[in-house]
């Protein structure tokens, strides 16, 4: 093996697999209380707006991804063709936000372990269950992969029989049940909460989709990422969306939207209201399956995302070593320091811990996101310009419908200012922003004299 590099053994099943699996986390089945609380019964187009927006993402990403295979990705994209100032902060930010969103995922361990053991402590829970995907991390990526492909396997067939399930009961439902379409508009109307509401819940559902930007990350290593990254790219959307409007769209019709929360998923109160024995709590160990994939591809994101940096010299040496199966364990130890914030947040906000470590968490991930469009705008004049090779993927619309993605996402950003939940988004991003300019302003200056 080569010294410091990164081993080429994902499959294109396990790319899908890795980003589904950090994409169906607790953004579906804990957030979707959020969102549904924000918006009511009009959370189904929050969320299909939301799914158009990553669908122009993934797009752009696809195009560069196979243009540029690596592991640092859209990182290494932006430095390449914006400027070595943007690569610093995307991967900075897309770090910081993956260690964070291991701390949201890892608040809600804690929310689903309650269920069973309401007088344990949740941080016990949060160090636990951290243990056990540190050391599934630290072994080979191949290890890692099948690891993610089984516990994504087992959300996805949840999924589905709760689609299935979930039909059966609309379909057979009494008139006089409350269970049908007209719970989307006999509690308060279909918008109760009017387009700001909807608008508001499109940020929340951007958070559902965060991890499918991660295939562009599983590139460098990757066995073909020019058949594998597009291949797994469009599964990921269509399957995302797809499962995302049918269980919250069967949800509402089962469960008044009134009835959505955080302190429980939908998922088990659509259980427990049609009574089947014992299924709320199969759906609540499916549930932190969930959870718990969706940590370890996060962890898998982070870790590589500061090998990247290492890689560049824009973060110590040591975050390069790799152990003898190929994984860099010393990035790993640094990329769990979110699991020990969600910990301490955990003690310090007990009721709203998830709701403040996803307000953190969102504003590198939609800063990197907003950044991916940016960089597709000079990537794809650039390589026309200097006649790079035909790319089996690309991006249509160019430069109209990346532009638009972008323009959303800064609309999107900037409307968090004026909600009490999501305020906190540019009240960390704003700092963050600052104290890297600083940082990089430093570093420039040491590399001169």
């Amino acid at each position: 093996m080569e010294k410091n590099k990164l081993r080429r053994e994902l499959s294109s099943n396990q790319i899908t697999m890795i980003a589904m699996g950090c994409a169906i986390g607790t953004g579906l089945f804990l957030g979707s209380g959020l969102a549904i609380s924000t918006a009511g019964p009009s959370v189904l187009i929050s969320y299909a707006i939301g799914a158009f927006i990553v669908l122009l993402l993934m797009g752009c990403l696809a195009e560069m991804t196979v243009a540029h295979p690596t592991s640092g990705s859209f990182g290494t994209i932006a430095e390449k063709y914006i400027s070595p100032f943007a690569g610093f902060v995307v991967r900075y930010s897309y770090w910081i936000a993956n260690v964070l969103a291991i701390g949201v995922e890892v608040s809600a361990i804690a929310v689903y372990m309650k269920y069973w053991f309401p007088d344990v402590p949740g941080s016990i829970w949060i160090f636990l269950f951290a243990a056990v995907l540190i050391y599934v991390n630290a072994t080979s990526v191949n290890t890692f992969g099948n690891f993610e492909y089984l516990f994504s396997m087992i959300k996805i067939s949840a999924i589905v029989i709760f689609i299935l399930l979930g039909a059966y009961v609309v379909v057979g439902a009494e008139p006089a049940s409350g269970i049908g379409v007209e719970n989307y508009t006999g509690h308060e109307g279909f918008m109760p909460f009017g387009f700001w509401g909807l608008w508001v819940a499109i940020f929340i559902s951007l958070f559902s989709f965060l991890g499918t930007e991660l295939i562009a990350v599983t590139a460098g290593e990757a066995k073909d990422p020019d058949i594998a990254v597009p291949k797994a790219l469009k599964a990921t959307v269509f399957r995302l969306a797809t499962f995302y409007v049918l269980t919250i769209g069967l949800m509402l019709m089962i469960v008044p939207w009134q009835d959505a929360g955080i302190d429980k998923s939908p998922f088990v109160r659509v259980m427990e209201t049609l009574n089947i024995p014992g299924a709320s709590g199969i759906m609540n160990f499916i549930i932190l399956t969930a959870a718990l994939s969706a940590m370890n591809s996060q962890l898998y994101a982070s870790t590589r995302m500061i090998f990247s940096l290492s890689e560049q010299r824009q973060a110590p040496a040591i975050f390069q070593k790799v152990n003898r199966n190929g994984v860099p364990i010393r990035a790993l130890l640094i990329s769990t320091l979110g699991i020990f914030l969600a910990a301490g947040v955990k003690v310090l906000l007990p009721d709203t811990s998830y709701a403040f470590m996803m307000g953190i968490s969102m504003f590198g991930a939609i800063l990197t996101w907003f950044m991916v469009f940016i960089s597709h705008f000079y990537f794809r004049k650039s390589w026309e310009k200097s006649g790079g090779r035909k790319l089996p993927v690309k991006m249509h619309g160019f430069p109209y419908l990346t532009i638009l993605g972008a323009l959303l996402l800064l609309a999107l950003t900037a409307s968090t200012w004026f909600t009490g939940p999501f305020k906190i988004v540019l009240q960390f991003g704003i700092p963050w922003l600052i104290f890297l300019c600083i940082v990089y302003a430093f570093m420039v200056k040491i590399k001169r004299k």
